[in-house]
């Protein structure tokens, strides 16, 4: 018989929440992830230079904002540079960190976040000059811009919102946490210890006060690209928005061959890239196929 294991001694509810964080983080961490890059890396590769000046054929800064447990540089190592040779002033911020996390954002309560962009827009928007801001996120990064737009006064600076495989309406993890009132406790931890988590449960207050009154706001360019092959953020039809200035993309529409799962639709997959190339100047937007993957 195998020696009892400090795991083996931990109260189940925490077992089973311990579980669910690590399911979570498998699927929803870049596999680059090791350390948090410096900023400069960021600046090296054309991204984050504050220097940057909008071209008159690309006249809005474009902000990155990454998904939960992502960081400004592991989530756009492939999208960042993808824009900049495309001529954008690329730009991308760390939210929601939690004391002692160094590397794995996005897990702060997402209000609180949502105010950390506000500042990042003004911020790239003083340094540029522009007048407005496109937003590409992915996961949760797609989604927490919606609180930003709705009450934080983010619909005046922001042309676009591009949501790459964002949890718009929240999501059930593939039912996991359906199970977390069966295990007392279990739901206070997760709120405690991570409340960007807790905020993106289907059904959440932070839900449920977000998509009151509509998904959209009147001035806004919405685009959603999700894939059918999600894994996180489930079901994914619950990712499309409804109303005005929207547009719905689903991957496979587009390559019926493409396999992409939640986290490799946001970091390397070139297909969805070419789909938010094509938001954010869609004046001069071109048909999104298989071989966008070599564009």
């Amino acid at each position: 018989m195998l020696p009892r294991t400090r795991a083996s001694r931990m109260p189940r509810a925490r077992r089973i929440l311990a579980a669910l964080l690590l399911a979570v983080a498998a699927v929803a961490t870049p596999t680059a992830t090791a350390a948090a890059a410096p900023a400069a890396a960021a600046t090296s590769r054309g991204w984050n230079d504050f220097s940057c000046k909008p071209s008159a054929a690309h006249p809005r800064p474009v902000v990155l904002v990454h998904g939960t447990f992502g960081n400004s540089i592991d989530n756009w190592l492939v999208l960042a540079p993808y824009l900049v040779n495309r001529g954008y002033c690329v730009y991308s911020l760390n939210y929601g960190q939690l004391p002692g996390v160094p590397v794995f954002h996005g897990l702060g309560p997402i209000e609180e976040s949502a105010g950390q962009l506000a500042a990042f827009v003004d911020k790239v928007l003083a340094a540029t000059g522009a007048s407005e801001a496109d937003l590409v996120g992915h996961s949760q990064g797609g989604m927490m811009p919606n609180h930003y737009l709705k009450f934080l006064g983010g619909a005046a600076k922001v042309n676009a919102l591009i949501g790459i495989a964002p949890d718009n309406h929240g999501t059930t993890l593939l039912g996991l946490t359906k199970l977390l009132p069966y295990f007392p406790g279990a739901e206070d931890l997760l709120n405690e210890h991570t409340p960007g988590l807790a905020d993106q449960v289907a059904g959440s207050p932070f839900i449920t006060a977000l998509n009151a009154g509509g998904d959209t706001v009147p001035g806004v360019r919405y685009t959603v690209i999700a894939t059918r092959y999600d894994e996180v953020v489930t079901p994914y039809r619950t990712q499309f928005l409804d109303g005005p200035d929207v547009h719905n993309v689903l991957l496979q529409d587009l390559c019926p061959v493409d396999l992409s799962g939640h986290v490799a639709i946001g970091t390397i997959d070139r297909i969805a890239f070419h789909e938010v190339a094509n938001a954010l100047d869609p004046a001069h937007a071109t048909p999104t196929t298989c071989a966008s993957a070599i564009g």
